[in-house]
């Protein structure tokens, strides 16, 4: 992405946010990361991330997708001694369709971005709505996707060490921008 482009984008995510009555800085707003993931199809496939704190105890987040966009399949492994990012995700607005490992449902809410068919491997669905939360364990393959509207996740977890993720898609590439 080009740097007007993230400008652009990060403007639409800051305003979903102070929609919400979400007050965030203009800090906070340069420093909103666009996640691409290097597939180049962010209105499908990516997100906003707003990091309010990430230390060596702790993680506070919120994360903003556009309607119908999802974040791939990926897990939070541990890394040397340190245990993987366990993380609790409380839905403020829109609703999230988010999977996990578990008992598959026979068909799923959430459409896969085309040409990724491959890549998501876990059907267990959650169907999250404002005031509802889920915690999902370290080490777990999860993905999620916002419904027909923009949809933003609190998410409150343990350190996060996002550039250690693993996805499924060998064509992602997590670098912040």
């Amino acid at each position: 992405m080009t740097s007007e482009e993230i400008l652009y984008w990060q403007s639409i995510g800051s305003d979903i946010l102070i929609k919400m009555g979400i007050a965030i800085t203009p800090e906070e707003i340069k420093n909103m990361e666009v996640a691409d993931l290097a597939l180049g199809e962010f209105r499908q496939t990516g997100l906003f991330l707003l990091t309010y704190i990430n230390n060596n105890r702790y993680c506070a987040k919120e994360l903003v997708l556009l309607p119908g966009q999802t974040c791939p399949e990926h897990k939070h492994p541990s890394i040397g001694d340190q245990p993987g990012k366990q993380e609790t995700f409380r839905c403020r607005s829109g609703i999230i369709y988010l999977y996990v490992e578990g008992t598959p449902v026979d068909q799923i809410k959430s459409v896969i971005p085309k040409g990724s068919e491959p890549y998501y491997t876990v059907f267990h669905e959650i169907e999250l709505h404002p005031g509802e939360q889920y915690t999902i364990e370290e080490n777990t393959f999860h993905w999620f996707q916002a419904g027909h509207e923009s949809a933003v996740v609190s998410e409150f977890s343990s350190t996060s060490r996002d550039e250690c993720d693993v996805f499924t898609d060998p064509r992602i590439q997590r670098v912040a921008i």
